[in-house]
């Protein structure tokens, strides 16, 4: 289970790094897979 969270994480991270063109819009997105992974987590 933690190996497929691991790689939607990784899959996600990946996509959100190459939509967001500044870096603000890269601190969100990173903050927002972070929540995310929490979440499923719990």
């Amino acid at each position: 289970m933690k190996r497929i969270c691991l790689v939607l994480a990784l899959g996600f991270m990946v996509f959100t790094l190459s939509a967001c063109e500044t870096m603000k819009g890269l601190g969100k997105d990173v903050e927002d897979a972070g929540e995310w992974v929490q979440e499923k987590a719990n």
